[in-house]
């Protein structure tokens, strides 16, 4: 087969990593070809042609026609290929990264291209400024990456034989031997975006076993995350509070893991879910929150995950109910309004007092002004810990299970076992084949896929709402 991958860069990050892996997963099966807008930052197993114009609008300072780019595509695929490609698998093609990708993408339709769009992010979920106006590309195939956005993109009326599924494929890590860790450790492996929640990490460093340290690996690049970031280690130093800030800057990532006691994670969404993965196959204990629309499919595998929490309730008189309501409902207009939706008044007071029925809420919804009045509450008085063990009983033992290392051990032969290279490249040459052979005719209904992310039940200011409204 002859496939063309295209994306808007090949920066170091999650879906250049998994378009490796797809050109892994395929070499010597394959003719391939990478187009991108910006050039590989690291050695590809494949030729790349850079077309500047692909790149993030904000990054390009040209003027050019669409109907060029589209040219210069195919020229491209033809001199790679001498003849058209099989298929063209676009990445994230739906976040309006590069305002014109829409459009480039349907002058290609126009010429035949056979198009398979996988989608890692949705626009939808807490992205509005990443939202096209218009419709998304029709009579195409579509691939994700988890199986809530597989149903999702079904209830949004895709066919079952137009959108695939995806999974990503996992590796045995190649972790150092060496420690170089002096105190023991609790480790979040993670870029310290608003998304990973945190001000729960810092609520969960309270309850480790004495003398246990959190560790969080990395910085946020973005200013909103950064901004929120510096707020959370100003607080950890004010209050003293046994937490360290990146320590992935200056240790090594293999000898960090392999002095950590367990492996936490506190994120409040995820597209596919490494977190869940990963720490199994490093031979470490997974502990924190769980995300059912994600781990759902995971555990459909097989993967044991019920030790892990899905919420964590903290009393409503514990923050300014008044002063977060607002925020909630002010944050719930503003999305909509970008969305080009509206909400009755009624109906979201309704939610609000849904949220908050039975005196208490999910600690994950909050803004990280409530979550420091919260974590505040706990420091200054014991009988507010022990009232918040009694609602979360799980923070008595973080971390702790019947027998560890069986499900240690049994949760990495499942993963090993289900996400395996082989069965990756098996199942992507089974889409690719579907996609070049069997044309679709299927539209996407944005508004359902709003409707389904835009979920007030489980509206977070740390997903909808700009650290810099704050």
């Amino acid at each position: 087969m002859k496939i063309a991958y295209m994306h808007y860069h090949l920066k170091t990050g999650g879906v250049t990593t998994v378009i490796k892996q797809q050109l892994s997963a395929l070499a010597g099966r394959a003719a391939q070809l990478v187009l991108s807008g910006q050039p590989p930052e690291t050695p590809l197993s494949a030729d790349a042609v850079h077309i500047p114009e692909l790149s993030y609008s904000s990054q390009y300072s040209g003027t050019f026609r669409s109907l060029d780019v589209a040219r210069t595509i195919n020229r491209a695929i033809h001199d790679r290929f001498g003849g058209p490609c099989d298929v063209l698998h676009v990445h994230n093609p739906t976040l309006a990264k590069n305002r014109f990708f829409l459009e480039i993408l349907e002058l290609l339709q126009q010429r035949g291209v056979k198009l398979l769009l996988q989608i890692h992010d949705f626009a939808e979920d807490g992205r509005p400024l990443a939202y096209f106006s218009g419709p998304y590309p029709a009579d195409c195939h579509y691939a994700v990456i988890n199986r809530r956005d597989l149903h999702i993109l079904r209830n949004a009326g895709l066919k079952s034989e137009g959108v695939h599924l995806l999974e990503n494929t996992v590796s045995v890590p190649n972790l150092s031997s060496k420690t170089g860790a002096t105190e023991p450790i609790v480790l979040y492996p993670i870029r310290a975006i608003r998304r990973k929640n945190i001000g729960e990490a810092i609520l969960l460093s309270r309850f480790l076993k004495p003398g246990r340290i959190l560790a969080i690996t990395l910085p946020p690049h973005s200013p909103p995350d950064i901004k929120s970031y510096e707020g959370w280690k100003k607080f950890v130093q004010d209050h003293h509070l046994n937490v360290v800030f990146e320590r992935g800057l200056d240790r090594d990532f293999g000898a960090l893991v392999s002095a950590s006691e367990m492996l936490i994670t506190t994120s409040i969404t995820e597209g596919f879910g490494f977190s869940f993965l990963e720490p199994w196959l490093y031979g470490k204990m997974l502990w924190g929150r769980k995300l059912t629309d994600i781990c759902q499919g995971f555990e459909h595998h097989g993967i044991k995950l019920s030790h892990l929490y899905d919420s964590l309730r903290i009393p409503t008189d514990w923050i300014d109910l008044a002063k977060f309501g607002q925020n909630w409902r002010n944050s719930v207009f503003k999305a909509l309004g970008l969305f080009d939706l509206s909400i009755d008044g009624n109906c979201l007071d309704d939610a609000f007092d849904q949220l908050i029925s039975e005196g208490t809420i999910d600690f994950g919804l909050l803004d990280e002004f409530s979550q420091k009045m919260a974590i505040g509450r706990i420091m200054a008085d014991q009988q507010n810990a022990d009232q918040l063990l009694d609602i979360n009983p799980f923070l008595e033992a973080p971390g702790e299970v019947g027998d560890a290392a069986a499900l240690i051990d049994g949760n990495r032969q499942t993963i090993l076992n289900r996400y395996n290279p082989d069965d990756y490249a098996r199942n992507l040459m089974r889409v690719y084949l579907k996609v070049s052979a069997n044309p679709v005719e299927q539209q996407i209904d944005k508004s359902s896929l709003v409707s389904a992310f835009l979920d007030l039940n489980n509206f977070s200011l740390l997903k909808w709402r700009d650290y810099s409204d704050i």
